[in-house]
């Protein structure tokens, strides 16, 4: 057991290996305090076109040039999607642009806004589930903190990287939802027969997620542009597979309704085997599938919730066009794909994860916990 830890850390610290996609030779942001304001009515690019343009003086607070003050141009469109309406007393975070190769001082670079500074509100809410996850959890609490650290981890230092440096975006994203799992069900249930039958349910039907949405985006043409963001990262990296990123994050959406599936199921079939160690493969496994399903019903519907609440705005959109065309739309295809391909993974995901736990907890010969207890 000794030598699968070992394992687990070492493969846990490679994962973390992948060099990062080129170095960013931008300035970083600074932090700026608005001090005042001064308004202008000013001719659009169209004609009969008013905007607004709100002249800042902003005070750098943060950074290399703390302490300079600068006058800001920031243009008011009126549309709400665009536009940073500031007041007196605003944080804001400047996008610090160089004018030449060598910067000396505050004039040798130009500051932008780049939008308000919501970071601090961040943070506090992030605390706050923090001391809440710690305060009922306990160890558990904390072994799932780590296990979210990591799997943030593993998205920003080895998902990302491989997307950028030319990696194909599926087998990334399996590889990175393995690791994920391995890290997450080891730490918070223990290295046992339960966590392992769990692991491999939860990774075959992640396996199995890729696949179909491989084959959806063909059958449906779904062009992976389902978004503004996608736009932007298209005019930064055109060279991107963005079918592959669009099966990537159905992947990763799909990660952690699975995970729960897997740990359910094998969970219960423990404790179901702890109770009579008499039963067979046989019993346990209709045990395993008698629970799920009563969670699949469950796990699909929120699922299907988390799709529908995140994409409200096109759910709205739907009572002003013709139906046929609304959900030929690509950007409502992809929704409903995403949503049903995690929903198809997780029902896959029960019989798998019962027929594996039913096996692997009665027929282990020993039993060698290690729960971080």
């Amino acid at each position: 057991m000794k030598k699968i830890f070992i394992l687990f850390i070492l493969l846990t610290a490679f994962a973390f290996l992948p060099v990062q996609a080129g170095d960013n030779q931008e300035l970083p942001s600074a932090t700026g305090l608005v001090e005042n304001i001064q308004y202008e009515d000013v001719q659009g690019l169209q004609q009969g076109d008013n905007n607004v343009k709100q002249t800042v003086l902003v005070k750098v607070i943060s950074g290399e040039f703390k302490g300079t003050e600068r006058l800001v141009d920031n243009m008011l469109t009126g549309n709400p999607a665009y536009d940073i309406n500031l007041k007196k007393g605003d944080r804001v975070i400047l996008h610090v642009e160089a004018r030449n190769d060598n910067i000396a001082t505050a004039d040798d670079v130009d500051f932008f806004i780049a939008d308000l500074k919501r970071d601090t509100s961040l943070l506090w809410i992030g605390a706050v589930f923090i001391a809440l996850l710690l305060a009922i959890g306990r160890k558990k609490g904390v072994f799932s903190l780590i296990s979210i650290i990591a799997t943030v981890g593993l998205i920003f230092f080895m998902l990302m990287p491989m997307i950028l440096n030319g990696f194909c975006p599926i087998a990334s994203a399996v590889l990175a939802g393995i690791l994920s799992t391995i890290i997450t069900i080891y730490l918070v249930g223990g290295f046992n027969s339960k966590s392992s039958a769990a692991i491999i349910g939860t990774s075959l039907s992640l396996i199995f997620a890729g696949a179909l949405s491989m084959l959806v985006i063909f059958t449906a043409h779904l062009t992976g542009f389902a978004g503004e963001e996608t736009m932007f990262l298209y005019s930064a990296h055109p060279d991107l597979s963005f079918t592959g990123i669009l099966s990537a994050s159905m992947i990763i959406a799909s990660l952690g309704a699975l995970m729960d599936t897997g740990v359910s199921i094998a969970s219960a079939i423990n404790e179901i085997y702890e109770t009579d160690k008499t039963l067979s493969v046989k019993q346990l496994f209709n045990s395993g599938m008698n629970i799920g399903k009563d969670i699949i019903g469950t796990m699909s519907n929120t699922l299907i919730l988390v799709y529908l609440g995140s994409a409200l705005p096109l759910v709205l959109l739907s009572s002003n066009i013709d139906l046929q065309k609304f959900f030929n739309l690509n950007q409502v295809a992809t929704e409903i794909s995403s949503a049903l391909i995690g929903s198809i993974a997780i029902l896959l995901c029960v019989p798998l994860t019962a027929i594996i736990s039913a096996y692997l907890i009665k027929n282990q010969k020993e039993k060698v916990e290690f729960d971080f207890k």
